[in-house]
């Protein structure tokens, strides 16, 4: 797209583009909206859309934690988001996730298990801390596997799972956490993952990041009530590194022949 302001920051990758939705390509490390756990006038992409678009007011339609990459959509009008929002909350829009995660997984599964709500330091002071958790379930395949020469703990070598996710609600950090809870976390969470494996992808293989992309999400447009499928791309690390433990072929890395990244079902 042609740059409107180029005083601004970059813009990440639009996918998708219409008279109502905005779809863009989040990279990993930058937050979805203002928040506490950065300094004020860090980047975010809220901030960067009402740049590109002045004369517009963009609505949030969902998050990704800033650690996660990929596909997050956003409304031109009010009413658009509120309809998107409304799908979502009854589970019509369908998301898929990859993930690296310790170990070779199942080959397929579906974890069904509840999470205690999390919330940031300004709602932890207003929560209830005796709040029952909440339904939580996400179901995921194992694409891919590999071992590496590397010694870790006990173990002589380093086994990891290339992982699609498809969560069915949308509890927050909901793949860390299931992750987690069947033994398998995600290399890169500092936060629920292990960090010795995280260590190993630092300082093996110069990956300093949580490996879980958004890779594609499907709904049906509140407007034209199309069946829409945006996908976004790995970034050109992970597809190096992906290449380099044989996944190539596995997970979407580039656009359509249109040149957009969006399908219509």
């Amino acid at each position: 797209m042609s740059d409107p302001n180029p005083t601004v920051d970059p813009l990440p990758e639009i996918l998708y583009q219409d008279d109502w939705i905005i779809a863009v390509n989040k990279p990993a490390g930058l937050l979805v909206h203002p928040s506490w756990i950065a300094p004020a006038k860090t980047p975010n992409l809220v901030s960067l859309l009402r740049a590109y678009f002045p004369c517009e007011k963009i609505h949030t339609v969902h998050r990704l934690d800033r650690a996660t990459s990929g596909v997050i959509l956003f409304a031109r009008s009010k009413e658009v988001a509120h309809a998107l929002q409304t799908a979502f909350s009854e589970r019509q829009v369908e998301k898929r996730y990859l993930c690296v995660t310790r170990g070779w997984t199942e080959e397929q599964g579906v974890i069904d298990y509840p999470l205690k709500p999390i919330h940031d330091r300004i709602a932890d002071a207003h929560s209830d801390p005796d709040k029952p958790a909440q339904e939580a379930v996400s179901s995921y395949r194992r694409l891919g596997c590999v071992e590496l020469p590397i010694p870790i703990g006990r173990y002589p070598v380093a086994r990891y799972s290339l992982v699609e996710v498809c969560p069915k609600t949308g509890r927050k950090h909901q793949i860390r956490r299931h992750m987690k809870h069947i033994f398998h976390p995600l290399v890169g969470d500092t936060k629920h993952g292990e960090g010795r494996h995280n260590r190993l992808f630092r300082e093996h293989l110069g990956v300093h990041r949580l490996l879980l992309m958004a890779t594609d999400i499907s709904f049906n447009h509140p407007v034209t009530d199309e069946v829409i499928k945006v996908v976004a791309p790995v970034s050109d690390e992970v597809d190096r590194l992906f290449s380099r433990f044989g996944w190539s072929g596995l997970y979407p890395t580039c656009r359509n022949s249109d040149g957009g990244g969006i399908n219509f079902a």
